[in-house]
């Protein structure tokens, strides 16, 4: 589902004007990446939880050039979601 596709349904749900629905979504989206990039997470409730990740400092290997390189200690934006929302998932998907 796209960004286009979730404002064409939400419009379609509450009858807001998909300019409207947009405009909120772009907000929305803007706001949880200024608060993860202040180090700030972001919590739902019902739905999940995005948060800034740690990852610890490591070595890896080019396997092209046989050389060993460090990669520094660096931070990752994530989703976590709750538990009610993995419970509908795991219940609810047919493959």
């Amino acid at each position: 589902m796209t960004k286009a596709d979730i404002v064409n349904e939400i419009s379609k749900n509450t009858g807001i004007e998909k300019v409207t629905v947009q405009k909120t979504i772009e907000a929305f989206m803007e706001t949880v990446k200024d608060s993860l990039v202040k180090d700030k997470n972001v919590y739902l409730r019902g739905f999940g939880s995005f948060i800034v990740k740690k990852r610890a400092k490591k070595t890896a290997r080019n396997i092209s050039k046989n050389t060993t390189i460090i990669i520094p200690e660096h931070f990752i934006p994530a989703f976590k979601p709750s538990k009610t929302f993995v419970g509908k998932v795991k219940n609810n998907v047919k493959h």
